[in-house]
């Protein structure tokens, strides 16, 4: 069984073809290698690996002809639980995992723009991966009338916690990218010590049309990552 924080081993799958689709690293009309030999390149089994291609067949990003192979379709929405997840390495793509810090309830600081109907909130700090390579620490507020979380609940995508956990989605998000450096509370396995300049992402998120419900900050590593936004 899986540990309750760890997406199931065929969605993992799924969303990696998919990141590396919307990079780019899989072209439209691609044919996939063999079902042994991807399942060997991606360390799964042929099973995980072929509940991993119904997702997407299931998407419309993949064709499955009969004694041919499986072929990439790029499509407008993927319905991907990474979709606003906006870091990608510098070579495209990358499955996004999460190391939680830390969960706490806490009074708001008074320097966080206003979000949400509550003075308090739950705090996740976290480290964060792509393809297991360390490329960011962030900081996470949701205001506590949205419900509460655990570490226990929590899984490496906040957003399908949220979807399943809670019963909100987020809606839309606005993000204003800039300069920053790494925090205090950064541990020692992110690629740069505190005090290091940065990138630096702040993001405001909504569940309704009304007002914004959570708030984050993240830091991350540009040698490892670059924050990608494709218009289409």
């Amino acid at each position: 069984m899986n540990p309750p924080n760890t997406l199931p081993k065929y969605i993992e799958l799924s969303e990696r073809l998919i990141r590396d689709i919307g990079a780019g690293r899989l072209l439209d009309g691609e044919r996939l290698p063999p079902e042994r030999e991807l399942a060997r390149q991606l360390g799964a089994s042929v099973g995980t690996l072929r509940k991993a291609l119904a997702e997407l067949t299931e998407r419309g990003l993949l064709e499955r002809r009969q004694g041919s192979g499986n072929y990439i379709r790029h499509a407008e929405n993927t319905g991907s639980i990474y979709s606003m997840f906006r870091l990608e390495l510098h070579a495209g793509g990358g499955l996004p995992t999460a190391e939680i810090l830390a969960v706490d309830t806490l009074d708001k600081p008074g320097d966080l723009p206003t979000f949400g109907t509550s003075h308090r909130g739950t705090r996740i700090r976290r480290l964060r991966f792509l393809d297991r390579t360390p490329i960011a620490v962030e900081e996470i507020w949701l205001d506590a009338d949205m419900g509460e979380l655990t570490r226990e609940t929590i899984s490496d995508s906040l957003y399908h916690t949220y979807q399943s956990r809670l019963g909100f989605w987020i809606a839309r998000a606005e993000d204003r990218v800039g300069i920053g450096t790494v925090p205090a509370w950064a541990p020692p396995g992110f690629s740069l010590p505190p005090g290091t300049t940065c990138g630096y992402i702040t993001r405001l998120s909504w569940s309704e049309p009304e007002h914004p419900v959570e708030f984050s900050q993240t830091w991350f590593d540009t040698a490892r990552a670059l924050y990608v936004q494709r218009l289409k």
